[in-house]
Protein backbone atom coordinates (compact mmCIF):
# COMPACT_ATOMS: atom_id res chain seq x y z
CA UNK A 1 0.00 0.00 0.00
CA UNK A 2 1.51 3.45 -1.04
CA UNK A 3 1.56 6.11 1.73
CA UNK A 4 -0.88 7.87 0.00
CA UNK A 5 -3.48 5.56 0.21
CA UNK A 6 -2.65 4.65 3.96
CA UNK A 7 -3.19 8.41 4.74
CA UNK A 8 -6.58 8.93 2.80
CA UNK A 9 -7.72 5.59 4.55
CA UNK A 10 -7.14 6.73 8.01
CA UNK A 11 -8.22 10.41 6.97
CA UNK A 12 -11.89 8.73 6.14
CA UNK A 13 -12.14 6.45 9.23
CA UNK A 14 -11.16 9.60 11.63
CA UNK A 15 -13.70 11.33 9.31
CA UNK A 16 -16.57 8.83 9.80
CA UNK A 17 -15.92 8.38 13.93
CA UNK A 18 -16.04 12.12 14.11
CA UNK A 19 -19.56 12.35 11.86
CA UNK A 20 -20.87 9.21 13.98
CA UNK A 21 -19.89 10.48 17.53
CA UNK A 22 -21.53 14.26 15.96
CA UNK A 23 -24.48 12.71 14.71
CA UNK A 24 -25.12 10.70 17.90
CA UNK A 25 -24.60 13.76 20.50
CA UNK A 26 -27.26 15.49 17.73
CA UNK A 27 -30.01 12.85 17.96
CA UNK A 28 -29.44 12.83 21.97
CA UNK A 29 -29.56 16.44 22.24
CA UNK A 30 -26.35 17.18 23.68
CA UNK A 31 -25.19 18.70 20.43
CA UNK A 32 -27.25 20.95 18.10
CA UNK A 33 -28.89 19.58 15.24
CA UNK A 34 -29.49 22.51 13.22
CA UNK A 35 -26.23 21.61 11.09
CA UNK A 36 -25.79 18.65 8.58
CA UNK A 37 -23.70 15.91 10.49
CA UNK A 38 -21.30 15.99 7.82
CA UNK A 39 -20.82 19.70 7.56
CA UNK A 40 -20.08 19.83 11.00
CA UNK A 41 -17.42 17.39 11.15
CA UNK A 42 -15.73 19.02 8.40
CA UNK A 43 -15.91 22.28 10.95
CA UNK A 44 -14.53 20.14 13.74
CA UNK A 45 -11.81 18.75 12.04
CA UNK A 46 -10.54 21.54 10.52
CA UNK A 47 -10.67 23.24 13.86
CA UNK A 48 -8.64 21.03 15.24
CA UNK A 49 -6.34 20.55 12.41
CA UNK A 50 -5.12 23.79 13.47
CA UNK A 51 -3.57 22.02 16.62
CA UNK A 52 -0.54 20.51 14.59
CA UNK A 53 0.94 24.43 14.62
CA UNK A 54 0.54 25.00 17.82
CA UNK A 55 3.09 25.28 20.41
CA UNK A 56 2.46 23.37 23.26
CA UNK A 57 0.14 21.05 24.82
CA UNK A 58 -1.40 23.28 26.55
CA UNK A 59 -2.13 25.30 23.67
CA UNK A 60 -3.63 22.34 21.95
CA UNK A 61 -5.93 21.96 25.22
CA UNK A 62 -7.33 25.52 24.67
CA UNK A 63 -7.99 24.81 21.05
CA UNK A 64 -10.13 21.21 22.04
CA UNK A 65 -11.78 23.20 24.68
CA UNK A 66 -12.54 26.17 22.13
CA UNK A 67 -14.26 23.37 19.95
CA UNK A 68 -15.89 21.28 22.51
CA UNK A 69 -17.26 24.98 23.75
CA UNK A 70 -18.57 26.49 20.57
CA UNK A 71 -20.79 22.93 20.40
CA UNK A 72 -22.18 22.69 23.52
CA UNK A 73 -22.79 26.51 23.05
CA UNK A 74 -25.46 26.77 20.27
CA UNK A 75 -28.06 24.47 22.12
Amino acid sequence: MHRGEHVGRAQAQLRALVGDLLADGARSGQLPDDVPADELTDYVLAALSAAAGLPDDAARERLTIVVLTGLRSTH
